[in-house]
């Protein structure tokens, strides 16, 4: 079907005359079409993939994968725990912490906060919040002196910093001459972090281990363990295997759970959005429909005479086929190049322009994270390249079939 004078006529047609500029003018808006709705969908996406692998960093980098407690109330010999952790070498470090909501007070303002205990001898296995400190340093986290890291959206609204006290109210409460009394205890600001995620700057804070299960009366015990593991995309199979190895009964959730219907909430924006955008693909190819049909009107003499010359109908069709070809195949490549270039350099365009126009795309308070990341794949990029070509040949169908059923007589009848 596409033999060389085939190939040779199909690319010929490509080139515009005088009469057919008008033709090639709609040609090149199907190319450019065509391209751009692929730039569009492959930065898109790749713009998606990076807010989800940010998101899933910085949120795992402050969490855990996943955590061991007990069914019922704190959780106390944590270390006979210990050699069937570390006998697994799926499990690459764990951590004890003691968790519970809080108010913090300061002279000028009052916050709701999550209070994490934490040992910042174990603390470094599971979390990233030492490379994420601003000011001060959590080894002053010290049993019995009662110090606190606060992120820097909670300090700021606090109006405090190193050095200042704040006041912890916690929900247990005290019996007292006075009446019932909630348990208040002043800390000293020993640390700032910064993770540029809204929900743990603004709403965390980390105590001592010992002094969190003071606090909020464990009486030694724990909340529970954190776990890291080697690959937080098989979590799940990993739990279900470290279960039976533990000495006891003992629930174990991992990250999945415990953000399942965020995650669920990114899956189908992303999915929502590759079909808006192919749609916008779809149209642009389908812009070659218009393209063909034009130029079998005008070369209906030309593909006359071919038939008269011998030309079978499939030749035909391969002629106007291989026209579309060209016109998709070159508004694929043209996309793709310019999807790759801006994927890659989507952060740094974002930046310049913020600072070019002093505003602000990414409020953290509102998408999570402070900044516009980028992740691109190259599965993405093959999948829109080939599914672009394809609809573009998809739509050289039905004009390429029109042009094989004209009939050499009746057009060369008035010639």
């Amino acid at each position: 079907m596409f033999k060389p004078l085939i190939l040779y006529i199909g690319l010929r047609y490509t080139r515009a005359k005088r009469r057919t500029r008008f033709i090639s003018f709609i040609t090149l808006t199907s190319v450019l079409g065509i391209a751009l709705g692929v730039t569009a969908l492959i930065t898109v996406l790749s713009v998606m993939n990076g807010f989800e692998a940010e998101l899933r960093e910085r949120m795992l980098g402050m969490t855990s994968h996943a955590t061991i407690s007990e069914p019922n109330g704190a959780l106390r010999d944590w270390h006979v725990l210990e050699p069937a952790l570390s006998g697994d070498k799926r499990v690459l470090g764990w951590a004890p912490y003691v968790e519970g909501q809080a108010m913090l007070s300061s002279d000028r303002k009052v916050s709701g906060v999550m209070v994490r205990g934490i040992d910042p001898a174990y603390e470094t296995r599971v979390s990233e919040v030492t490379r994420r400190l601003v000011e001060g340093d959590l080894l002053n986290l010290r049993a019995g002196e009662f110090g606190i890291a606060l992120g820097r959206e909670l300090a700021n609204y606090l109006g405090v910093s190193l050095g200042d006290k704040v006041t912890v109210i916690t929900p247990q409460v005290t019996a007292t001459p006075a009446g019932i009394l909630p348990t208040l205890k002043r800390f000293t600001v020993v640390a700032v972090f910064e993770v540029g995620m809204y929900e743990y700057d603004r709403n965390l804070a980390l105590i001592q281990l010992d002094d969190a299960s003071r606090l909020f009366r464990l009486e030694g015990g724990v909340t529970g363990l954190r776990l890291k593991l080697d690959d937080l995309f098989y979590v799940r199979q990993i739990v279900r295997e470290i279960g039976p190895k533990l000495p006891g009964l003992y629930q174990i959730a991992d990250w999945t759970r415990s953000n399942e219907n965020l995650w669920k909430a990114v899956h189908t924006e992303k999915r929502v959005m590759f079909i808006i955008l192919l749609l916008i693909v779809a149209v642009a190819a389908f812009n070659i429909v218009s393209t063909l049909v034009m130029v079998v009107t005008d070369k209906r003499a030309d593909i006359a005479i071919l038939r008269t010359q011998g030309m079978t109908p499939a030749g035909v069709m391969g002629i106007f086929m291989v026209l579309g070809a060209v016109i998709g195949l070159s508004g694929t490549l043209l996309g793709g190049v310019g999807g790759v270039a801006l994927a890659l350099n989507v952060q740094d365009i974002v930046k310049f322009i913020e600072q070019s126009f002093d505003v602000q795309f990414m409020s953290a308070d509102v998408y999570y994270i402070n900044e516009l990341p980028s992740k691109l794949l190259w599965t993405d990029v093959s999948q829109i390249t080939g599914m672009a070509f394809l609809l573009s040949l998809l739509a050289t169908v039905y004009p390429a079939w029109q042009a094989s059923r004209i009939r050499p007589a009746e057009e060369l009848r008035y010639e």
